[in-house]
């Protein structure tokens, strides 16, 4: 009994319109509490700006999850999608609930950030127990890994790079939250090929959720997601390039468990090169510049829209790659 497809347009549909029709209220409640982000130094705003994307993301992602888990309870969806939807959320349940609550975990360290400017050495200390804590509860890399404590370092040490690789992209409009759409997308489409529906549908909200916050984004910004919202993308495409099993009999090349960075090359190639020329400068690689792919695309003459639309493209094309 095949999954049927139009699940996933269901699931895709339901999350842009969830984050799309609750931003406007998120974004009254952070001017209300004063979580904006405000004109300054490297700011080409000139007015406060709320930082309500994360929220409306993360609500467009559990709404319509919460939804579904209700339609399977009271047996409101097809016997299609209930039958493997149950086993799913039975066999990965405890995987399921890590991921949320680390989810909700970035997304509070995140705001917190945001509010009161954390410090470098607090912020990492909490990104490493949030992937500590999904580490544990089996979201793991284990292909190749024969040594479980070698399987829980490269686990942590994947979900806190590429966290903070999206939260390094998160430097003009739309352009973390586009990444995260269109790297979302690439792994819903891939799991969705291969069966793993769980996995399909989780990236697909993932990408719904973004594409409905990305109106408020860009071209002009009526909301920025914010480090909570950076958090919260970066942390989401970590654990869905953990859980699919791109090596599989329908896919048995070794090479197939590259994808993930082929996916994600973008933002971590940006975060590698900004640390490295930080590094060479002598100035700490946590403190913020113009020396991103985005600020020497506008220096060699784009405009920010056209910089930001070419590394869409960019992404695209390297996604479309990774089928192959």
């Amino acid at each position: 009994m095949s999954f049927p497809f139009n699940v996933y347009l269901l699931a895709i549909a339901a999350a842009w319109l969830t984050a799309f029709l609750t931003l406007p209220a998120w974004r009254a409640w952070c001017r209300r509490i004063g979580l904006v982000d405000a004109p300054g130094h490297r700011k080409i705003h000139e007015k406060p700006i709320p930082l309500a994307g994360g929220f409306a993301v993360v609500t467009g992602i559990a709404l319509p999850l919460f939804c579904g888990v209700l339609g399977l309870k009271f047996h409101f969806l097809s016997l299609a999608a209930a039958q493997p939807l149950a086993h799913g959320l039975s066999r990965r349940a405890i995987q399921l609930i890590a991921i949320f609550l680390g989810a909700a975990g970035m997304l509070g360290l995140g705001g917190w950030d945001d509010k009161h400017e954390l410090r470098p050495a607090a912020k990492f200390v909490g990104q490493l127990f949030i992937a500590g804590l999904v580490a544990v509860a089996g979201v793991r890399i284990t292909l190749f890994m024969h040594n479980v404590m070698f399987s829980y370092l490269v686990t942590v040490l994947w979900i806190l790079t590429v966290t903070n690789a999206f939260n390094f992209m998160d430097n003009m409009n739309g352009l973390c939250a586009g990444l995260g759409a269109i790297s979302a997308g690439c792994f819903g489409m891939i799991a969705a090929v291969d069966g793993q529906y769980l996995v399909a549908l989780m990236a697909f909200l993932t990408c719904g959720a973004l594409l409905g916050f990305l109106p408020y984004n860009f071209p002009k910004a009526s909301a920025f997601l914010g480090d909570a919202g950076s958090h919260l993308v970066g942390y989401l495409l970590a654990v869905l390039a953990i859980l699919p099993h791109f090596y599989t009999p329908k896919n048995p090349k070794v090479l197939a468990v590259f994808t993930p960075l082929l996916v994600l090359a973008i933002p971590l190639i940006d975060m590698a090169w900004v640390v490295i020329f930080r590094w060479r400068i002598g100035q700490p690689f946590y403190v913020g510049d113009n020396n991103h792919l985005s600020h020497r695309l506008v220096r060699r003459g784009l405009n920010p829209i056209r910089t930001v639309l070419l590394i869409w493209l960019l992404a695209a094309i390297l996604c479309s790659l990774a089928f192959l």
